[in-house]
């Protein structure tokens, strides 16, 4: 069993209470979707905590901005996906490191999108 599977489920379930229209646009199958973008950002989260440097994250996240946004996706999508990790990480007992790693990359994100809005 995968060490932050408790966690992913619930970062998922939050995510598809939020926005339940998800489960009628995509259903089951983007749910199971969802659950492997999780897993990849677990990773990405657990290798930046590994060698003790955020810059791992944030670099992941906002690579994986950059992609959802060329597919058409808000770059809220992935910050809320971020908050319901967090979320889940103060709820349950998943590594307190992680949090200042997506606070990290929240962060990033925001500030390119306001490097790229026009003044």
């Amino acid at each position: 069993m995968e060490k932050n599977q408790l966690l992913i489920d619930n970062v998922v379930e939050k995510l598809y209470k939020r926005y339940p229209e998800l489960q009628d646009r995509f259903g089951e199958e983007g749910r199971r979707k969802c659950r492997e973008d999780n897993v990849h950002h677990f990773n990405y989260l657990q290798a930046a905590a590994d060698v003790g440097e955020e810059k791992i994250f944030v670099d992941y996240a906002i690579w994986l901005n950059s992609v959802l946004v060329s597919r058409g996706m808000k770059p809220d999508h992935l910050i809320d996906n971020f908050v319901c990790i967090q979320e889940a990480i103060e709820e349950g007992e998943g590594d307190s490191r992680f949090t200042s790693y997506l606070q990290a990359a929240i962060r990033s994100i925001r500030q390119g999108e306001q490097a790229e809005t026009p003044s």
